[in-house]
């Protein structure tokens, strides 16, 4: 194992030592290094390692027995569960969104005003890329984008649909910043304010198609791995 140097030592230590049970470097059963040993083999302090331990213990990985040591009660990753779940939830958001959005913008192509493109396009510049630093504030510019072109849609009733799913739909968002699912780009965006300038319904639909699609597609690759 490497030297650890991230700040958070305890929940670095932690996961270090989940990877090894997981790779089975200890059989299920077998007694774990003395504190001392793990200590030295990850260089943090007796005490990160013993919060450590403790967390495994809690999370089913060890089992901690008095005055005889530290055991292997599992090897199975139990994060993967939880993982896959949310990999699906977000899949299942991804959709409905891309159905709304679809939608929005084919209802858009209906009556696409100089204004309301030169308020797309306005809001997409505000947006900007993604560089690091301030989420918060760049997953509040690209909602802000996509419920504009929502609200294009003149449909009071998708527009209260919307709202009502906001939470949902900024997860989705916020889920592009990662470095696992893909997040789309400004051209990407750019294409559904072209399609919908042109009034053109099928343009718009398949611009937004072709904006959710890597997501989509890279989501259902993690659930089937």
């Amino acid at each position: 194992m490497q030297a650890l140097e991230r700040t958070n030592l305890a929940d670095t230590a932690v996961e270090a030592i989940r990877q090894e049970i997981i790779a089975k470097r200890w059989s299920l059963g077998e007694k774990l290094p003395n504190e001392a040993g793990l200590s030295d083999m990850l260089s943090v302090s007796r005490g990160t390692i013993r919060e450590a331990v403790r967390v495994l213990a809690s999370q089913g990985y060890l089992e901690t027995r008095q005055g005889s040591g530290t055991y292997v009660l599992s090897t199975t990753d139990t994060k993967r569960p939880l993982l896959m779940a949310r990999r699906a939830s977000l899949l299942d958001q991804f959709e409905a969104r891309c159905a709304l959005d679809v939608e929005a913008a084919r209802l858009a192509c209906r009556r696409p005003t100089p204004d309301i493109i030169a308020r797309l396009r306005a809001l997409l510049a505000a947006r900007g890329n993604y560089e690091g630093g301030d989420a918060e504030g760049f997953v509040a510019r690209d909602l802000a984008f996509h419920k504009a072109i929502i609200a294009a849609s003149r449909n009071r009733a998708m527009i209260e649909i919307y709202d009502f799913f906001s939470s949902s739909i900024t997860e989705t968002i916020e889920a592009t910043l990662g470095k696992d699912i893909p997040e789309p780009d400004m051209q990407a965006h750019a294409d559904i304010i072209d399609a919908i300038e042109t009034g053109d319904p099928e343009k718009a639909d398949a611009a937004v198609r072709r904006f959710m699609a890597p997501v989509i597609s890279s989501l259902n690759r993690m659930l089937a791995s």
